[in-house]
């Protein structure tokens, strides 16, 4: 029988991002664009012209990766346009448009550009998808708010997406007007700055009297991970599995990917799945939630924290002013003081990232064992280049 072949679909704001789940194992990329349309305008984001080059970073890893555009917001009249400018540019350079307005649909028809159709489209039955697939769509995001049982029945018409780790809107599949009413940024316009994510509190108006609620973070998901139950993930049809998070960083894509490449690759033992779960812990996240694939959320599904419960934290220290080739070693300007024995992550847009631990290092050919900030250190290192960021991993105190 032949193997089922799963895609692992990695997220991008940026290069150094894209890099990062090149190297990790990614089969595809999804990435929005600077000139708009894209659920993640606050992130750095792409243009048009950077597509050359980032196919040809993909092309020089072992899987090459395919590219997603996203074009998946709310359109108005004025932006058709600019809209189809936008499709007419990225006609063979990417694989895919991720999208879900019919508008989006029937330009990416015209100009016969592969489409997919987003979480936006909140495909939640076996008669949408087969709409969406007699349009001509080539995979299906299904809405959030379906268990594993109703997904095994829409996979059984057309290839299906569905996130597997990160972050969970409060309203499910995004359609959230919170930010839109407070601050005037729509969330349906990739806008959102996540009110959601603050503490409140509720007051008697009458009296002034305030109740103090066991949790204040009432509208805050906690960060959906699939990791415990992916074979039964796999069982339900799934094909490609999504990781959020085009607003995170390089550090936080590395990890994640690298992890769930061995979870699509390998049963995994239940000891494996500690080790794996302890991994995710250490980078960004809200604490984790198996949303709505197990059952109905609950109260415990809402997180107690307003920013990241990771076990680990990375601090800026210096940046590589020079690497000798030869030598493998990076001269590193320090701003913060450094000793044998730290972990450091160095991350860049052509590097991508490289974790390492420090086992020596030199000033002016000289052995040390601490160096201090405002010195220029020397430490042997993998490829980086001049200017990567240098970060200090360090453990979080609670």
């Amino acid at each position: 029988m032949e193997k089922t072949k799963y895609e692992l679909l990695a997220p991008a704001g940026n290069f150094a991002m894209l890099v990062a789940a090149v190297n990790a194992g990614a089969d595809a990329i999804y990435f929005g664009l600077q000139s708009g349309f894209g659920m993640r305008a606050n992130a750095k984001n792409f243009t048009v012209n950077d597509l050359d080059k980032m196919r040809e970073i993909c092309n020089k890893s072992k899987r090459k990766p395919r590219l997603y555009v996203t074009l998946n917001t709310i359109v108005y009249d004025k932006e058709m346009s600019s809209l189809e400018k936008i499709i007419k540019k990225i006609k063979g350079k990417v694989d895919a448009v991720i999208c879900w307005d019919p508008a989006v649909i029937e330009l990416c028809r015209k100009y016969k550009i592969p489409f997919m159709i987003s979480t936006q489209s909140s495909v939640s039955n076996s008669e949408s998808a087969k709409f969406y697939k007699k349009l001509g769509a080539k995979q299906i995001v299904l809405a959030r708010e379906l268990n594993l049982k109703q997904i095994k029945e829409i996979s059984k018409i057309l290839p299906i997406e569905c996130f597997a780790h990160g972050a969970m809107c409060v309203a499910v599949s995004g359609r959230c007007f919170m930010s839109q009413h407070l601050f005037n940024r729509s969330a349906n316009r990739g806008a959102c700055i996540h009110p959601c994510r603050r503490t409140y509190k509720v007051i008697d108006e009458q009296e002034g009297y305030e109740l103090r609620l066991d949790n204040n973070k009432v509208m805050s998901a906690k960060d959906l991970c699939t990791l415990p139950f992916i074979e039964k993930m796999k069982k339900a049809g799934i094909r490609s599995f999504k990781i959020e998070g085009r607003n995170r960083d390089p550090r936080y894509v590395d990890t994640v990917v690298r992890v769930y490449r061995k979870a699509i690759d390998n049963r995994l033992t239940k000891t494996e799945i500690k080790e794996l779960m302890d991994e995710l812990k250490n980078v960004y996240n809200r604490e984790f939630s198996s949303g709505f694939y197990l059952g109905l959320p609950t109260s415990d599904d809402f997180a107690t924290i307003e920013h990241s419960a990771a076990k680990e934290k990375k601090e800026y220290i210096g940046k590589v002013i020079h690497y000798f080739k030869g030598a493998e070693v990076a001269t590193i300007k320090l701003v913060k003081d450094l000793k044998i024995g730290d972990k450091l992550v160095i991350i860049g847009n052509t590097t991508g990232l490289e974790n390492i631990k420090v086992e020596s290092m030199q000033i002016k050919n000289k052995d040390i064992k601490k160096a201090k900030a405002k010195e220029e250190v020397g430490i042997k290192l993998p490829l980086v280049r001049k200017n990567d960021e240098v970060y200090l991993i360090k453990k979080v105190k609670k």
